[in-house]
């Protein structure tokens, strides 16, 4: 049997939701590999099976399980970050990687279903989790919730407002998650210890795409494994530097 990873996590707790994508499967083996005890979460069992066990393959004695859950039940998720902490007896990490795009060619063509499905999608499962994981995570001595954003909330296009406005609401809400870290999260000596951080990207690259397309420029876009490891190095730095920063990692 293989000895259990250890590095610069070792001992963390961390949750990662929408682990099944690119950026999930990147993320759940960075964070293994550097020995912290990761808990995958997803809606379709076998996809979630096929990332744990990608993981597993590729860093022996991985810390890793998985948990289907459905993310648009607030109670399902409070039950599941309270089990969370109490078999670990802690969490120390959320990261909130769901994510999907609807739009249109115009302003005038935006359909207020495309809004209905990323109010769900993006805004819904981003506030279920952010409520059923605050507790725990002020309880942490380092506790860290983060969530991808986009450069379109920064800079909406015409055909893209329902995309551009659900992001925008899910990093309003993500500040306040912040602001709430800043006046609850203290240690012994007042100084704040949770942090809540906004990674912006433009896209995600990955290994495959790139290899599928090796003379594309992919100008501007984010590699998988380098927003997974701006994620795993978040414990770095402390709360206080990073509670309620956004985390560009393409061009302003």
């Amino acid at each position: 049997m293989s000895a259990p990873a250890t590095g610069a996590l070792t001992g963390r707790v961390i949750a990662v939701t929408g682990a099944t994508g690119p950026a999930g499967r990147a993320t759940l083996r960075r964070l293994a590999a550097d020995g912290a005890t990761v808990i995958a979460a997803g809606s379709d069992a076998q996809r979630l099976d096929a990332a744990t066990d990608a993981v597993r393959a590729a860093v022996p004695g991985a810390r890793i399980s998985g948990q289907v859950i459905d993310l648009l039940d607030p109670q399902e998720v409070h039950d599941w970050a309270d089990h969370l902490e109490a078999e670990h007896e802690r969490v120390d990490g959320l990261f909130h990687l769901v994510g999907g795009w609807r739009g249109s060619k115009t302003f005038f063509e935006s359909r207020l279903d495309d809004w209905d499905w990323l109010q769900d999608r993006v805004i819904r499962t981003l506030q279920h989790t952010s409520l059923a994981f605050q507790p725990a995570l002020l309880r942490s001595s380092a506790g860290r919730y983060a969530m991808v954003s986009a450069t379109a909330a920064h800079r909406p296009t015409a055909g893209g407002a329902a995309y551009a406005a659900a992001k925008a609401a899910s990093e309003a809400w993500t500040l306040a998650l912040a602001d709430s870290f800043t006046r609850e999260s203290a240690s012994a000596d007042g100084v704040p210890t949770a942090a809540a951080a906004i990674l912006v990207i433009k896209a995600l690259v990955t290994p495959q795409m790139r290899a599928e397309k090796p003379d594309a420029k992919f100008a501007g876009f984010t590699d998988t494994a380098d927003l997974a490891d701006t994620l795993a190095g978040l414990w770095d730095r402390p709360a206080a530097d990073l509670n309620g920063q956004h985390l560009w990692l393409t061009a302003r």
